[in-house]
């Protein structure tokens, strides 16, 4: 424990390090701010329906987790961050077929900044189109008409979609100073603050269910806790796990105040478990809103069994398909995500190959046989972890809010992200002579 708050220490002697700290947690506290103010002419005393209902699970109370409690609150910040995230997505899968978007891909800096343009753009477009949706759809969700101070005239609407496309605006503004002036990795930050937000309540929840209803007690919420460590566990494996692939290096030049020829050089080439990361839950959420939707468009008795099917996140073939879903959608992001043909090319040219293997278009195709051999295993490692918050609900009986953090996009964007800010922070350390931020925490001697 000492040498835990040695490290601390050491990040705070780090003037650099601390100035950005202090504004990524005042940014992060502007936003959580954000997420209470609600939007004007709304009564927020009688919100309490729609609060339950996103306190109960299901895909509300998972919409409700992404914007940290913003949906159910009504607030400027009701739509989040994620209308910025779809339209990551969009602009990132019409990349592959649009040419003017992929000669910007290989422009560096300027076609960066232009495709960053595009989609603010189509984020704008996107919350036009749910902030009216969102706004008609808060009395289907429980909340009384007597809330809406105002009415729901066009003098309630145009000026409350206003404000909740200047609060995603906003928002994606502030994930951006935070990526630029904070810590790094700003948007994912934004999600993750607002997950972990709903954590306490969630807990305090289930905590009260088994302890003041006589439903197992401590021993059970100790259980509970133990399997959730060993959850979040199998996450960072999954995340952080690799195949190392040996590259040769037959001659290379090493500067190092002189020339120096170094012969049989070997380096390896690192492929991720699980390189598409949370995106395959992602999209495989987006569709799974589909077919319950369509059925709501119909009165017949199998668009009602379809509705009831699709519309619980915690049921069997909810779970069977979205489980499929994601195995498959991991090995279509993975394929368009992982340039093995530029893997190869970048190989031969630095004078590297694969031992055994020709360089060129041989080294690309056993790439990409790896790629598909470790992608399986992690797919559905992927899927697994992703429908574990049904099973803990239907064996366990744990709360939905709760079941939530077992698992799924909730607790993988968690690890994640916490994974990639204690890089960020050791990067820091390591750099000023510090051990990582997972050492000792102790001065590191520079050798001349």
């Amino acid at each position: 424990m000492k040498k835990f708050f040695e490290t601390l220490s050491n990040i705070w002697k780090i003037d650099e390090l601390k100035n950005r700290i202090i504004v990524t947690l005042g940014l992060l506290l502007v936003y959580r701010f954000g997420a209470h103010v609600v939007l004007p002419g709304i009564d927020s005393v009688q919100l309490a329906e729609l609060t339950s209902r996103t306190d109960g699970g299901g895909l509300l109370g998972i919409l409700n987790a992404f914007t940290g409690g913003a949906f159910a609150n009504a607030s400027v910040f009701a739509l989040g961050i994620m209308p910025y995230i779809s339209a990551s997505i969009v602009v990132q899968l019409m990349g592959i077929a649009i040419p003017y978007l992929q000669k910007l891909q290989k422009e560096g800096e300027s076609g960066r900044r232009t495709i960053n343009q595009i989609t603010r753009w189509l984020t704008i477009a996107i919350c036009v189109v749910q902030a009216p949706a969102y706004l008609y759809g808060l009395g289907a969700l429980g909340v009384p008409d007597s809330a809406f101070l105002l009415g729901k005239g066009l003098d309630f609407i145009i000026p409350s979609v206003i404000i909740l496309v200047t609060g995603t605006i906003f928002a994606m503004w502030l994930g951006e100073k935070i990526t630029d002036k904070g810590i790094g990795n700003g948007i994912s930050l934004l999600i993750m603050v607002g997950i972990i937000a709903q954590m306490p309540l969630s807990f305090i929840q289930e905590f009260v269910s088994r302890v003041s209803e006589n439903n197992g007690g401590l021993m059970l919420i100790l259980i509970e806790v133990i399997i959730w460590f060993v959850v979040i566990l199998a996450s960072v494996m999954l995340v952080m796990a690799t195949r190392q692939i040996p590259v040769q290096y037959a001659r290379r030049t090493a500067s190092g105040g002189y020339e120096k020829n170094v012969f049989g050089s070997r380096q390896y080439i690192p492929l991720k478990l699980n390189a598409s990361g949370v995106m395959p839950i992602i999209f495989a959420q987006a569709i799974m809103f589909v077919p319950s939707a369509l059925a709501s468009l119909s009165d017949s008795e199998t668009a009602k069994s379809v509705q009831a099917a699709f519309g619980d996140i915690f049921g069997l073939w909810y779970n069977i398909v979205f489980a499929l879903l994601i195995i498959v959608f991991t090995y279509f992001y993975t394929a368009i995500t992982v340039p093995t043909n530029k893997m190869a090319d970048d190989l031969k040219r630095s004078g590297g190959f694969i031992p055994g293997i020709r360089p060129g278009k041989e080294t690309s195709d056993y790439l990409d046989k790896i790629m598909s051999l470790i992608t399986f295993p992690g797919s559905v490692f992927l899927a697994l972890i992703a429908v574990l918050p049904a099973v803990v609900v239907k064996i366990v009986g744990i709360q939905q809010g709760w079941a939530l953090f077992y698992g799924g996009t909730s607790l993988l964007i968690m690890v994640g992200v916490a994974i990639d800010t204690m890089q960020q922070v050791n990067s820091y350390l390591l750099n000023r002579h510090y051990d990582g931020l997972m050492k000792t925490g102790k001065n590191r001697k520079v050798v001349a």
